[in-house]
């Protein structure tokens, strides 16, 4: 089976002296699921961090080790190339445009596509039909939407864009 996600010997520090990660590796089959378990602290978003360029954005950086998505190295890509390639992180806490509508935030999303995909229609309505609510609130702002279906309107988002690959944090 392919290998689409790779991470070898990743060595991850915050502010120059912080370890957060050491040696870490780690494969994702292509078609599967694979949970990251741990307590707080563990390393589980600063991994997820790391695969999608977003370290150095909080003092992070890798120090060692390698990362590849479908065979390219992506610590050699600045983090908006990612999502054009396929590889999509819906971070925690609730990252949507709050001044757009639910239907402006998917929309935003499918700026992500470098080639459209299935009609946007289409990509809405399977959202719709994975979260109703967002459905019937599809005109409503976005920072007037409670915490989880901000939530369920970031997923919703990754969705839309037609990813290979989604990290959910």
């Amino acid at each position: 089976m392919k290998t689409l996600l790779e991470i070898a010997n990743l060595d991850v520090v915050y502010q120059g002296a912080i370890r957060a990660l050491n040696g870490m590796t780690l494969r994702v089959p292509e078609g599967r699921i694979v949970a990251l378990l741990g307590s707080n602290g563990a390393g589980k978003t600063t991994t997820l961090k790391a695969i999608s360029g977003f370290l150095p954005l909080e003092g992070g950086s890798v120090t060692h080790g390698a990362i590849t998505f479908d065979g390219e190295d992506t610590l050699a890509r600045p983090p908006y190339e990612l999502p054009q390639r396929g590889l999509f992180h819906v971070r925690g806490g609730r990252c949507v445009f709050p001044h757009m509508t639910v239907e402006e935030n998917l929309l935003a999303a499918r700026f992500a596509l470098k080639k459209r995909g299935r009609p946007q229609g289409e990509a809405f309505e399977e959202v719709y039909r994975y979260f109703p609510v967002l459905g019937a609130r599809r005109t409503q702002l976005a920072g007037l939407l409670s915490g989880g279906e901000q939530q369920m309107l970031a997923i919703g988002r990754a969705l839309v864009a037609e990813p290979r690959l989604i990290l959910l944090d």
